[in-house]
């Protein structure tokens, strides 16, 4: 059924039943009002036929008949057509006429305050008792039937029945026409939704106000709803897009690996009585390979990983807390390794904890990893403070150092020196992670001695619990081949060219 529909019929029910509730009131005030009026009727009556009433019953107890003949005739004419009784003291009646209740003995007392409605034998009278006094005391009575009033009633109420009656079908018609108006940019909204092409999106559908709220609000709703739609099905495309690059960059990148196995294998198979020494040696290149694809598919999924984050995960967090972290965990994985730290009390930043671990896992083990000189103890420096609006994370080494030229390759995917043992991704994610977080990272020297610096500039978190700016629209670190590091809040001196350091990557 439709809505227009609906709404006729609803009103074709509810404005007559509200018709006869007001009918209903409207009658009972109309029947307070009559009996007002009868009752009004009957004082005045009563104070008009009250002088000659004492003169009855004076001549009725002076014993004139004359006279009292003659008020009989005065007292009739004053009450018009009202009953009236009027009774001595003594309990005679002195005077009767009109009509009045059959039986006399449900009459009201003296005394009785205002007119009183009286049933006797089925009939109802509306009765004013006025006490007489005076050398002749008595007792009158003014009469009138309480269904005198019947007759208006009973035309109000056969007025109200009438409307009623003509007010269902007037106002369902009328319903049923404002209605139609009322719902016809619902309607108009609701074929432009079905015409609309999937593939146009939130922006074929946005339309002009019609300034009715509800409407409004519900075209507002299709293009949230689209808008949403839109995001979705690009972060399902990304994602397939990601899992399609893991694929490739996995099989590509594993097949070198697997194959110095499978050689190693067919060896170790093809000659049983190699010496202790050739065995050894073949079977540490196993562990060597083995060690690398495990390498490698961890950094990939990182990639994925942070490729598919979502906005939701990300919310304030002690930076000076993970820093300290990930330094203990560096020092536990390389013993050998000599780290300081100069951290403050707290620093908070806003932002993905598993992104920020992953970037200071990388930045970290690649410093004591290349970032020393052969047959020396790796020397891993790290620093964090606040200057500005930005919380800026320094991690120097006293390696040989990056060249200016490599500043930027550095960052791409799969880049490393011949023979290096890292896989080539631990700088990417580096730079992926600064860019998801609004950060930038630079390259320098250290001050004071050889080595590299890398300087990472994260926004702080605001006062009031501000979020991080949107994420970046693309994702795709793991099916690109570079990855510059720079982020939005790199600066104008964003990567110094005073380095001498060969090429590094992360573990």
């Amino acid at each position: 059924m439709k809505l227009a529909t609906r709404i006729a019929l609803s009103v074709t029910v509810v404005v007559p039943l509200l018709v006869l509730g007001a009918g209903l009131l409207v009658l009972g005030l109309v029947s307070r009002d009559l009996h007002r009026q009868q009752d009004t009727r009957l004082q005045d009556l009563a104070a008009a036929a009250l002088p000659d009433v004492r003169t009855l019953l004076a001549a009725d107890l002076r014993g004139r008949p004359k006279v009292e003949q003659n008020q009989h005739r005065k007292v009739l004419d004053a009450v018009l057509d009202a009953g009236i009784r009027v009774r001595s003291a003594d309990g005679a009646d002195v005077l009767e006429g009109g009509p009045q209740p059959a039986d006399p003995a449900r009459l009201p007392e003296p005394g009785t305050d205002g007119p009183v409605t009286v049933r006797a034998k089925g009939h109802a009278w509306r009765v004013l008792t006025v006490p007489v006094a005076g050398p002749a005391p008595g007792t009158l009575w003014l009469f009138t039937p309480a269904s005198a009033a019947d007759p208006q009633l009973t035309a109000v109420r056969g007025r109200v029945l009438l409307v009623a009656l003509l007010s269902a079908p007037v106002s369902g018609l009328l319903a049923r026409a404002l209605a139609g108006r009322a719902t016809a940019s619902v309607r108009r909204l609701s074929r432009r939704a079905a015409a609309l092409d999937p593939g146009a999106g939130a922006a074929a559908f946005a339309t002009a106000p019609v300034n009715i709220a509800e409407v409004d609000e519900l075209s507002t709703a299709i293009g949230q709803l689209l808008a949403r739609y839109e995001e979705q099905a690009a972060r399902t495309a990304q994602a397939l897009d990601t899992a399609r690059s893991f694929s490739s960059a996995a099989s590509h990148e594993l097949r070198t690996p697997l194959m110095s196995m499978r050689t190693d294998l067919d060896v170790l198979a093809a000659h049983p009585d190699l010496s202790p020494a050739e065995r050894a040696e073949v079977v540490k290149d196993l562990q060597d390979d083995h060690a690398r694809l495990l390498e490698l598919l961890t950094a990939l999924q990182m990639l994925a990983r942070g490729d598919l984050v979502e906005a939701s995960a990300f919310g304030p967090l002690d930076l000076a807390e993970l820093v300290d972290t990930a330094v203990a965990e560096v020092a536990r994985r390389h013993p050998g390794a000599r780290t300081s730290t100069d951290l403050p009390a707290e620093l908070r930043v806003f932002g993905w904890d598993a992104g920020l671990m992953i970037l200071l896992a990388n930045l970290l083990g690649n410093a004591v990893v290349h970032g020393h000189r052969p047959d020396e103890a790796p020397v891993v420096r790290v620093r964090l403070r606040a200057q500005g609006p930005y919380a800026v994370l320094t991690v120097d080494d006293e390696g040989p150092g990056i060249p200016p030229e490599d500043h930027d390759s550095v960052f791409r995917r799969f880049h490393h020196r011949p023979g290096s043992p890292g896989s080539g991704l631990g700088l990417t994610l580096v730079a992926q992670q600064a860019a998801l977080h609004g950060a930038a990272v630079t390259i320098g020297t250290p001050e004071g001695g050889p080595g590299a610096r890398i300087e990472v500039r994260l926004p702080l978190a605001a006062a009031d619990g501000g979020a991080l700016p949107a994420l970046p629209a693309r994702r795709d670190w793991i099916s690109r081949g570079d990855a510059p590091a720079a982020g939005p809040a790199a600066g104008p001196a964003a990567r110094p060219a005073d380095s001498q350091r060969n090429h590094k990557d992360g573990p």
